[in-house]
Formats: structure tokens, C-alpha cells, sequence
């Protein structure tokens, strides 16, 4: 793993053996953005603190800064067309970014949350930490909600996936 390309793309390979949850995180009130992130786990329950990690590039990385606020909506095995749609560079952004979209405000920040979603955390931002390319934005949990659901969707190995039951 002495070549930079060779050891980025092995360790992609290796990190891909790890099955994750599929989040999309959304941030912005007015104009609001939204992104697919499976880089999203739970820190505390007391205080209740989660975290996600966002590539400084991305629109999201500003409106969570600049908001102070996000909200994590964890997708069921019927959400892969959102987790696509919010992965997709391509796709138009801003409000138009939610047009197809079933979406409801948080009560607390007024971010969007995702209609069918399995769960969902509308959080304040609390702390940013330097995570290389990435920002690790900690996230002091406002309010939940949840759907009676077993059937999360994954990803695993570079797709996405099912729980088998």
C-alpha cells in the first residue's frame, strides 16, 4: 500500500466491508440542502449527542454551519430512490433540491425531515471537529420520532441493501 491511489482505493474496499445505515441529513430553514450519509452514529444518551461527518465541499457543510442546526433522517428498505436522489451531484439544489420530495418541517429548527422515513433527529449543532477532508459536527438531539418498521435500508460493499428477515 505504498502508492497514494493504490492505498485510498484499498481502504475503501476494506471500510466497505462494514455494513452501515442509510441517513439522508438535511440543514437549512430558507434554502434548505440535503445529502445521503451513511457517516452517522450515536455518541451519548446523556446528554443525547450524535454525530455526522460532511466533506467540507459540500453545500450542506455552509447551511449546517450557518444554521447551527440538522436534522438526521434514517431510511427504510423502501427509500433507496431518496438515498439515490440525495447522493446524485446532478440534482437541482436549494428548494427545487426537495421538490419531489415528501418532507415536513422540525418543529425545533424548521429543517426538513423526510415523509416515511424509519426515524428521524432534528439536533443543534453543538461542536465541529476536524475530521481531515471531513468535518465531524456533533449534534445535541431536540427530538425524534419513529415508524413501527424492521426494514432499514443498508449499505454495504459499495450498494445498497436490505435487511434479510
Amino acid at each position: 500500500m505504498s502508492q497514494p491511489g493504490r492505498a485510498r482505493g484499498e481502504l475503501r474496499a476494506v471500510l466497505g466491508r462494514f455494513a452501515t445505515g442509510v441517513t439522508v441529513l438535511t440543514a437549512g430553514r430558507d434554502t434548505p440542502r440535503g445529502m445521503t450519509a451513511n457517516s452517522f452514529t450515536s455518541v451519548s444518551l446523556e446528554p443525547p449527542l450524535v454525530l455526522v461527518c460532511v466533506v467540507r465541499t459540500a453545500a450542506i457543510h455552509e447551511a449546517i454551519l450557518e444554521e447551527k442546526a440538522f436534522a438526521v433522517s434514517m431510511l427504510s428498505g423502501r427509500q433507496e430512490d431518496l438515498a439515490r436522489h440525495f447522493a446524485d451531484r446532478g440534482r437541482p439544489r436549494g428548494r427545487r433540491e426537495f421538490e419531489t420530495v415528501g418532507t415536513v418541517p422540525g418543529r425545533h429548527t424548521g429543517t426538513p425531515l423526510l415523509a416515511g422515513a424509519q426515524a428521524w433527529l432534528e439536533c443543534a449543532l453543538t461542536a465541529v471537529h476536524d475530521g481531515g477532508d471531513h468535518s465531524i459536527f456533533l449534534g445535541s438531539v431536540l427530538d425524534t420520532g419513529r415508524e413501527e418498521t424492521d426494514d432499514p435500508l443498508l449499505y454495504f460493499g459499495g450498494g445498497f441493501r436490505r435487511l434479510a428477515l
